[in-house]
């Protein structure tokens, strides 16, 4: 029976655990960090986790999660040159502005998937070139996270995943190449990039993108199965098989492997956006069962870390409107629940051929009130998943896989049923954030 080392590399912490063929979950080796900006601290919380979780057992391969669209600049001995460049940093908006006017926008994510926005490697390059040209010319390579912890645990440079590469916003889907139109823009030689290969390198399949793994390890491998997943930011999405996959207007689409793709639309307040509300708010304990929007006439355009989908404005900000001297913490608690959960129904709205929500990620599976408000906002039942950590496990059955295994279906806990008497309520506040969005745009874009 072959056993497995899974690592998943979030924004905010690590995980490790053997696994069994069974994908069994038990309890994972975790260290903290408070960003994943710092590449030799991650990498030494890494190896951390790693060894307590071997403890001196026995595996046959390692399978790993990361977090994507990371950016590092390494210099000729592979030695970081920048901290880890990551989604939640907007400081290149100016230059996804600059290249948004040189491109064509629709064309760039016909072709790769992914928005021109600041999340993503075109900008974070061009931003890098224009306020550091001297490290931009003498950078080496540059390259994602995991490649980076990869070479520093194994002690050789190693490929990048396709999964990898196609979540940089930099990497042609069909061709499965770097972009040419993007590397002359950014006068960017391809040999400065990694190379990318799925293959195993010493049993260490290489690390893929943790919002694929967070499906994959919670059962969501249909286009009619969406993981509603929030972690320290959100996501909505989709696992398929394709052939020749087609990106849809608001939409990321990314290839995981050489046949399936992940599909959906990303939220950059999620669990980062409730740490907020704990450190913020004094007074905002308290149950909201018994409270539906209409009960604190707020609406809260939830965009704290700036848009990703559906809109990918390069330049939101978070926008409260209705605030009195009768509002109360608890209010604001609600009002940004709610403000997150209708964004993902916007989503949501892109994706018609989902028929089931599987909700997964901490921050959401350890608050029952958001939990129905997320099905109250979707107009939707949500299925609770029953696996603790989705991209951990998602790293696990990638690796099993690619061993011959198949593992188990993913358990279940319960399901949360939209509630009725409240459906109004809920369509008129979706209606009242939608009318602040488009006037926060207007005014972003004057």
């Amino acid at each position: 029976m072959p056993r497995i080392l899974a690592v998943d590399v979030g924004t905010s912490s690590v995980r490790a655990q053997i696994f069994g063929a069974d994908a069994q979950e038990h309890e994972a080796a975790r260290r903290e960090y408070p960003g994943e900006n710092d590449p030799a601290l991650v990498v030494s919380l890494v190896r951390e986790a790693m060894d307590e979780a071997v403890a001196e057992q026995a595996y046959d391969a390692v399978g790993a999660s990361c977090f994507g669209h990371s950016l590092l600049a390494l210099d000729e001995r592979g030695r970081p040159l920048t901290p880890i460049l990551g989604w939640r940093d907007t400081r290149s908006a100016a230059a996804a502005d600059e290249l948004a006017r040189v491109l064509d926008v629709g064309a760039v994510h016909e072709r790769t998937g992914c928005h021109v926005h600041p999340s993503y490697w075109p900008a974070k390059l061009a931003w890098l070139a224009a306020e550091q040209p001297e490290l931009f010319r003498s950078a080496r390579r540059f390259v994602s996270f995991p490649d980076y912890l990869y070479a520093d645990l194994l002690g050789r440079d190693v490929p990048a995943s396709t999964s990898m590469a196609s979540a940089t916003g930099l990497f042609e889907l069909h061709a499965r190449a770097w972009d040419g139109e993007l590397l002359a823009a950014l006068g960017l030689d391809p040999e400065r990039l990694p190379l990318v290969s799925d293959e195993a390198v010493d049993g260490w399949y290489p690390a893929l993108l943790d919002g694929a793994c967070s499906n994959l390890g919670t059962g969501c491998v249909t286009r009619g199965q969406a993981a509603l997943m929030v972690g320290t930011s959100g996501a909505f999405r989709t696992v398929y098989e394709s052939d020749r996959p087609h990106p849809r207007q608001g939409l990321f689409l990314h290839w995981i492997d050489g046949r399936r793709v992940v599909e959906g639309g990303s939220l950059s307040d999620g669990g980062s956006l409730s740490h907020w509300l704990d450190q913020t708010l004094a007074g905002a304990d308290g149950s909201l069962a018994d409270r539906d929007p209409a009960s604190h006439g707020l609406t809260w355009l939830a965009l704290l870390g700036g848009e990703r989908s559906p809109g990918w404005h390069r330049h939101a900000k978070g926008v409260i409107n209705g605030l009195t001297f009768e509002t109360t913490p608890l209010d604001l608690r609600q009002a940004a629940l709610e403000g997150v959960a209708f964004r993902f129904a916007e989503v949501a709205e892109l994706m018609p051929e989902v028929e089931e929500v599987v909700a997964t990620g901490g921050a959401l599976l350890r608050d029952p009130d958001w939990l129905q408000i997320m099905a109250d906002a979707l107009a939707q039942p949500i299925t609770v998943s029953g696996v603790a950590e989705g991209s951990l496990r998602g790293a696990a059955i990638v690796a099993l896989e690619r061993l011959g295994e198949t593992p188990p279906p993913a358990p279940v806990a319960r399901v949360v049923q939209p509630r009725l008497d409240r459906a109004d309520a809920y369509r008129a506040a979706r209606e009242r954030q939608r009318r602040l969005y488009d006037a926060a745009t207007a005014a972003w874009t004057s």
